[in-house]
């Protein structure tokens, strides 16, 4: 059974920074997709950011883009969101995702694994 591990939530004010980690308990994406999802109370599930596996740059939602920074150690299993300048419309439940495939169409469904999720809060 395939694994992702978060780490990283937790409350920071307005303007702060927070740095989340996933670990994937197998190599299954080595080749593949990682990134993030979130959902904040009473909306949908948003795609936040992912990263190819042969990629060094990643792919943002535009909310988060010039703030947010995705990136993966294959050799670690991990993928990490870097999180500056945070707003209190960041505040969500975010979920580390992650597919063996190299996923075009950004939509939930198209991640095979999902993580527990982590709160992230965000105070004004």
């Amino acid at each position: 059974q395939v694994q992702l591990v978060e780490s990283g939530g937790g409350l920071v004010q307005a303007g702060g920074s927070l740095r989340l980690s996933c670990s994937a308990s197998e190599r299954t994406f080595s080749r593949g997709t990682m990134g993030w999802f979130r959902q904040a109370p009473g909306k949908e599930r948003e795609f936040v950011a992912d990263i190819r596996w042969n990629e060094s740059s990643g792919y943002y939602t535009n909310s988060v883009k010039g703030r947010f920074t995705i990136s993966r150690d294959n050799a670690k299993k991990t993928v990490y969101l870097q999180m500056n300048s945070l707003k209190p419309e960041d505040t969500a439940v975010y979920y580390c995702v992650a597919d063996s495939s190299v996923v075009v169409n950004r939509v939930a469904y198209n991640y095979d694994y999902w993580g527990q999720g982590t709160q992230v809060t965000v105070s004004s």
